[in-house]
């Protein structure tokens, strides 16, 4: 399904996941095309059913469980499962950042199920020849779904591991064949104030829609997926249904929420945060330990799930520990000024 139409605008959300459960089956295996030695696509293409017994089944529509069924299992893994421990679903899925529902970390949880995810279109719009409203299934049909395993560093120094499910981004973008000016890629998130409570409270500082941005080849670059899924099953509403950004090696509020547009553009977006506090977000947001916000430092990190008696602090890596895979993309950049 294919409806021409206009303009682009942009937004944004972070998000969230705690630590622990499970799991030694999963390892980076070395050499995957177009990445570096740190990790590979396996070639695990069994049901992860069993894996993901206890997490609750949603109501997917068909066409999103036939690719879920069909999905490259463990296609990418932490190198060390038992240091980067999946995070339980329930943590996953009941702390996150998602202002449209709300500031508190439950508020997600609590308020998100008025969302209403299908039927769900997405705009692909700006310098491309092959631009349009899609219906979200016909959006990704051509793709294989994949299990990418991921760390997410939150910028509030909390951090966990989580198992998404979803396609590169870059197969949507060659799809939309960007023509020469487009050198980003802006993303907006749904406005309906009806559905979203944060968006109607008189406190939020946010001016909707939620923006959020990437250089043209951040976007094209292998680790950058649309995420669908996670625990094997379809996103919950909280955590960002139906359509999410995931790009690892920045700070989690770049991971754009239940997305709507997707605008390739010549000039650089401004994030909704960036915004809101430029000092303190900046467009780019590679993790990075050795560059402070301005109120905390960016050292270390709370891997999720702590308790008060273990707040369970590992020091962050650089780029988030994708330092081999994504550091060629800033050379010569000076990261404190680009931040």
């Amino acid at each position: 399904m294919l409806i021409k139409i206009a303009k682009p605008s942009d937004l944004h959300e972070s998000d969230v996941t705690p630590e622990s459960i499970y799991l030694s089956r999963r390892r980076f295996m070395g050499g995957m095309a177009g990445l570096g030695a740190g990790l590979a696509l396996s070639g695990h293409t069994q049901a992860a059913a069993d894996d993901y017994s206890d997490v609750p089944e949603g109501d997917a529509p068909d066409w999103l469980k036939e690719k879920i069924s069909d999905a490259k299992w463990d296609a990418i893994t932490p190198s060390d499962p038992e240091k980067d421990k999946l995070a339980p679903f329930d943590d996953a899925s009941q702390y996150n950042n998602f202002f449209e529902f709300g500031t508190d970390k439950g508020d997600p949880a609590r308020h998100a199920g008025s969302l209403e995810t299908q039927p769900w279109s997405v705009v692909v719009d700006g310098e491309v020849n092959n631009g349009g409203r899609f219906a979200l299934e016909d959006l990704v049909k051509p793709a294989q779904f994949e299990e990418r395993i991921y760390r997410l560093r939150c910028v509030e120094a909390w951090s966990m591991v989580i198992p998404w499910l979803g396609i590169p981004l870059a197969e949507i973008i060659k799809r939309a064949d960007p023509t020469s000016k487009a050198k980003y890629v802006r993303f907006e998130t749904l406005v309906d104030p009806d559905q979203m409570r944060g968006q109607r409270s008189s406190l939020s500082v946010i001016d909707w829609p939620y923006v959020e941005g990437l250089r043209l080849d951040e976007a094209m670059h292998p680790l950058t997926i649309m995420a669908m899924g996670m625990y094997g099953r379809e996103l919950p509403n909280q955590n960002g249904a139906p359509l999410r950004l995931v790009v690892p090696w920045k700070y989690g509020f770049k991971s754009i929420k239940s997305i709507v547009r997707i605008s390739l553009v010549e000039e650089q977006p401004v994030n909704s945060w960036q915004q809101i506090a430029s000092d303190e977000y900046g467009f780019f947001a590679n993790v990075n330990p050795e560059v402070d916000h301005p109120r905390w430092s960016q050292a270390t990190e709370r891997r999720l799930p702590n308790t008060l008696f273990n707040s369970n602090t590992i020091d962050t890596r650089m780029f988030n520990g994708y330092e081999d895979e994504v550091a060629e993309l800033y050379a010569g950049m000076d990261l404190r000024k680009h931040y």
